[in-house]
Parts: C-alpha cells; structure tokens; sequence
C-alpha cells in the first residue's frame, strides 16, 4: 500500500510555494544552457566525470 495515496494533500505554504517557482525557473534555465550547448562528438557517454569524480577508460575506473 502506498502511504501518498492515503495521506490527504496539504495546502503549501506561500514560502513553499515560491521555492517550488523558483526551483522550476531554475530547472528551465539550466535545460535551456544545456540545450544551446555545441553536441560532442566521439565523447565518452555518461554524466560528467569533472562532476561525479569518476574516470573510466576501457573498464577501468578510478576515483579521485
């Protein structure tokens, strides 16, 4: 049984409101940076390494 299903939803609040907003806008900012961004070509596929800290070539990963 899934316990969302069962709670009633609650009013947000104006602050959670506005947060929720602001997340949104961000969110939209960033997918559009992202968008505009040149494709890379024969790149490693995967999240970003400098990111995630994770460096893989040929099955060998190393973290730093």
């Amino acid at each position: 049984m899934d316990r969302q299903e069962d709670t009633p939803a609650r009013a947000l609040s104006p602050a959670a409101r506005r947060a929720l907003a602001e997340a949104e806008a961000r969110r939209r900012a960033h997918e559009a940076k992202a968008a505009k961004a040149p494709r890379e070509l024969g790149g490693r596929g995967g999240h970003d390494p400098a990111r995630y800290g994770d460096w893989e070539v040929k099955g060998i990963a190393t973290d730093f």
